[in-house]
């Protein structure tokens, strides 16, 4: 798969040949989704229940005799009518933790590279950099790729670029080792300098 390698003011400077086993593979709709929902799933915090008289700890014993003693019948200590005992409509402990298969996972990160590529979404540049972390700045380098609704992947973090980037609307900066499925289709477009690509086709070719 050949894609246009562009200088950051988006002249084009070469085309290179792409990974064919990462940006070539036959695209599986169901999978990604799959992945997706679990992407989703487990970044969800869950809920703890509370104890109901079975689970509350204590209680093992008959507190007094069945009979004779003139006070209600009881047979444990951990009843909702005491005080310290269980709650009586109790929920359950709600995990949302999905399982991801490794492979599954990376074939659904390459469906979604093979797509983006196919659809013209990804845009590959030689190198991304600015001199001061300034957001007007990085609009212009934006501005001149023709972007604005994009997530940036570079292969390490620089510090002008994230604060540049960081108060722009639908604007995402992530390295090469951090990309994730929800990430990569939130955004219209997909930018990523060459070192991200080759760090992308290590992980994942």
């Amino acid at each position: 798969m050949k894609v246009d390698i562009r200088k950051q003011d988006n002249t084009k400077l070469e085309s290179i040949d792409l990974n064919k086993t990462v940006f070539g593979v036959q695209v599986n709709d169901g999978l990604v989704h799959q992945v997706v929902t679990a992407y989703l799933s487990n970044a969800r915090s869950g809920t703890k229940g509370h104890k109901n008289r079975s689970t509350a700890s204590g209680g093992g014993i008959k507190p007094w005799r069945q009979k004779g003693t003139g006070r209600a019948r009881a047979g444990t200590i951990r009843s909702p009518l005491w005080v310290g005992g269980g709650k009586t409509f109790t929920s359950d402990n709600q995990n949302f933790t999905k399982k991801i298969n490794k492979k599954e996972y990376k074939t659904a990160i390459k469906s979604i590279l093979t797509s983006l590529l196919k659809n013209k979404r990804l845009i590959v540049v030689d190198t991304l950099k600015i001199d001061e972390p300034k957001t007007k700045e990085m609009s212009k380098v934006l501005k001149l790729l023709e972007v604005d609704d994009v997530l940036i992947v570079v292969n390490e973090k620089q510090t002008n670029l994230d604060l540049a980037s960081r108060n722009i609307p639908k604007v995402e900066l992530i390295t090469a080792e951090k990309i994730n499925p929800v990430s990569l289709i939130s955004h219209e477009n997909v930018v990523i300098d060459t070192a991200g690509i080759k760090k992308i086709e290590s992980i994942y070719g």
